[in-house]
């Protein structure tokens, strides 16, 4: 069990994303008397711009600035031209982007992963453990991470030794801490003005979303499938990250339900079959590894639940889903549409 959680945390960390369903009729989405129609059936993408969008245009930090680090220590801050963002989840990295501070990005996660960021370099080829001798030859000003890379305090001790400003961020992913997230990235760069802007709009987005869930009276059973090719599929359960998202979303964690005890565990045609799942969700890439949805229904157990007999899949671009960050509202946002509407 371990060995495929580690397997499927490093492969999350190079990002993931949702899949959905389909068409019919229309559902009440106000009122409170819960609608009897069922969600949409069929195959759906979720979309979201490819780039993070800025919600400042080269912002002017106002720095020197003093914040906390998480594992103790303050950290003053006084030039962010050269920044390096390391997590497992790409969060700082689409966060720098999405203050308008991407041309001032010198180095990133592989979870960073969006058309604007292809050109840094990569400093977790692995998706966990950073390059320490890459990082030193980027001369950064400021590096921005947090314990869900694992050798990160020795990696701070490290690089506070070479006197480079270290700021580590707490590593829990959920909507709930969104909020704070994004103003303390902010923070530590100089731009609490721009953080407050980019709190804001993620925060409408967040409720938008939330207006569009409809009053059922059973709900979506929904499982989120990582797949890359048949040879490695996984499915989630409590903590996975998906399943926060799949929860908000007025859904039922499938896997959570039929009894998974782990984020992540391997797929079986009885698990699948047992969780029954009302819709699938899925990486765009995970998708196109097993063939599509005519080879997904080829994999034991697919075909035979819910969400296989009426071929319910949502798909969502690699690299979106699991920042918890600037782009979780619009990744609410789209995955509601697509669940929840023809």
């Amino acid at each position: 069990m371990r060995s495929v959680r580690r397997a499927a945390v490093a492969l999350l960390a190079s990002g993931l994303m949702l899949v959905g369903g389909c068409s019919t009729a229309p559902l009440d989405v106000g009122g409170s008397t819960p609608a009897e129609t069922v969600v949409p059936t069929g195959p759906r993408t979720a979309a979201i711009p490819a780039d993070p969008v800025p919600v400042a245009v080269n912002p002017v930090p106002q720095l020197p600035t003093t914040v906390a680090s998480l594992d103790g220590p303050s950290v003053t801050v006084s030039d962010v031209n050269r920044i390096v963002a390391l997590d497992r989840f790409g969060t700082y990295g689409t966060t720098v982007f999405a203050l308008g501070l991407g041309r001032n990005l010198v180095g990133r996660d592989i979870a960073t992963k969006f058309p604007a960021a292809q050109h840094i370099p990569v400093l977790t080829p692995d998706g966990t453990n950073a390059n320490l001798e890459a990082l030193l030859a980027l001369r950064p000003t400021i590096v921005l991470a947090d314990a869900s890379l694992p050798s990160v305090s020795a990696l701070a001790v490290r690089l506070r030794a070479a006197r480079i400003p270290v700021v580590l961020g707490d590593p829990a992913r959920n909507l709930d801490n969104t909020a704070a997230q994004l103003r303390a990235t902010a923070a530590a760069l100089g731009v609490v003005r721009a953080g407050a802007e980019l709190v804001r709009r993620t925060e409408a987005q967040i409720a938008e979303a939330r207006s569009l869930i409809p009053n059922l009276k059973t709900k979506p059973k929904v499982a989120f499938l990582y797949a890359r090719g048949t040879g490695l599929m996984i499915l989630g359960g409590p903590g996975s990250g998906a399943s926060e998202l799949i929860e908000f979303l007025g859904g039922i964690d499938a896997g959570t339900a039929a009894g998974l005890r782990e984020p992540y565990t391997s797929l079986t045609a009885e698990g699948l079959i047992k969780a029954a799942p009302d819709v699938l969700l899925m990486m765009t890439d995970g998708l196109a590894s097993v063939g599509g949805i005519d080879g997904l229904l080829r994999v034991p157990g697919v075909a035979q639940t819910p969400a296989g007999r009426t071929r319910s899949v949502i798909d969502m671009a690699d690299g979106q889903l699991l920042t918890f960050g600037p782009r979780t509202g619009a990744v609410a946002l789209a995955l509601a549409k697509a669940l929840y509407r023809s």
